[in-house]
């Protein structure tokens, strides 16, 4: 047991993958974004698993990678499903306002999302992730999407167990 304490944090095997599922990787005790406007909190155990205000009943599978969670959004609630490949969500399907969406995304050479690709029913749309700025730990702490004609900057600050 003493051992085991002896051990540092990065060494540690995560039983989550929650930092992952954030775009983000290392010992991250807290994600704080912005985008449009909205702050946005979420906070890790040492762990790995993740807290975030309206995100609920959150299963995971036996590797600790989310599979489902609710989520609220402008006061409605919505389950939304997940795929992953390589430790990365790949795919999310929910049900927004009566029809289904599916959001696939792609990832650049630094493990970024390069783009989302939203269906909605037969109709796509592509919202393309540029400009990236990283911190000193490889995590992007800026990045600049454009969503139907309208640039949108993104950026967030994490902090960290060490």
């Amino acid at each position: 047991m003493l051992a085991l304490l002896a051990v540092p944090f990065a060494m540690q095997a995560q039983k989550y993958h929650d930092v992952e599922f954030n775009e983000a990787k290392g010992p991250v005790k807290s994600i704080k974004s912005s985008v449009m406007g909205q702050m946005q909190v979420t906070n890790f155990t040492p762990d790995g698993k993740m807290t975030r205000e309206g995100m609920t009943d959150v299963v995971y599978d036996a590797n600790g990678y989310v599979q489902s969670a609710k989520m609220e959004m402008q006061g409605q609630q919505m389950a939304i499903s997940y795929k992953w490949q390589d430790g990365h969500v790949v795919s999310q399907k929910m049900n927004m306002m009566g029809n289904d969406v599916e959001i696939k995304r792609t990832y650049n050479a630094q493990g970024a999302p390069a783009a989302d690709s939203f269906d909605m029913g037969g109709q796509t749309m592509e919202m393309p992730y540029t400009d990236y700025k990283y911190d000193d730990h490889g995590n992007w702490i800026s990045r600049k999407t454009s969503m139907m004609g309208q640039d949108i900057e993104q950026t967030r600050t994490i902090e960290y167990f060490e």
